[in-house]
């Protein structure tokens, strides 16, 4: 997870729809909700529970409770702002405005989760006939394992063979 872009446009709108959504629901517009909100867009790629609460935490200066982030991703969740992600043993969540489609890869050992781009692989499922199904959004989780886990793999098992011959 990397802070990075603060496209204004984009975090207005999201306020926007998400103050909505509270009052569809009768929710109270806290001051916290909003900055959990704010600091979820701000960031790019995937983050967990923790990591948001730390980040909150020492970038923000903004003291919320876990239980705060929560019940917030609960309702952003919702309201379709924010996306949960289950990856091998753990949840992940990630801004999900104005981005329809998702391919992820997944190293099933160090737990690393990379988007792929790739526009012939998009091309060809938005391509698919979908019988008695009418597709609005996708992701798509590729599971293996990294190039950083595939070498390591590879030079413990050269230095398990180079033991043996000793």
């Amino acid at each position: 997870m990397t802070q990075v872009k603060d496209n204004t446009q984009v975090r207005e709108m999201v306020r926007q729809i998400f103050t909505e959504y509270l009052v569809q629901k009768k929710c109270r517009k806290t001051p916290e909700r909003f900055a959990i909100l704010d600091m979820i867009y701000s960031l790019d790629g995937h983050f967990d529970i923790e990591s948001l609460y730390t980040l909150m935490e020492e970038t923000a200066n903004f003291r919320v409770s876990r239980a705060t982030l929560y019940n917030t991703l609960i309702l952003l969740l919702d309201a379709r702002l924010v996306v949960k992600h289950s990856f091998g043993n753990s949840s992940q969540y990630e801004k999900c405005y104005n981005q329809e489609t998702h391919l992820h890869m997944i190293c099933t050992q160090c737990g690393k989760v990379l988007e792929l781009h790739d526009e012939k692989l998009q091309d060809d499922i938005n391509g698919a006939k979908l019988k008695r199904f009418h597709q609005s959004h996708y992701s798509l989780y590729i599971y293996g394992v990294c190039d950083k886990c595939y070498r390591a793999n590879k030079r413990k098992l050269i230095n398990q063979k180079y033991k043996k011959k000793k």
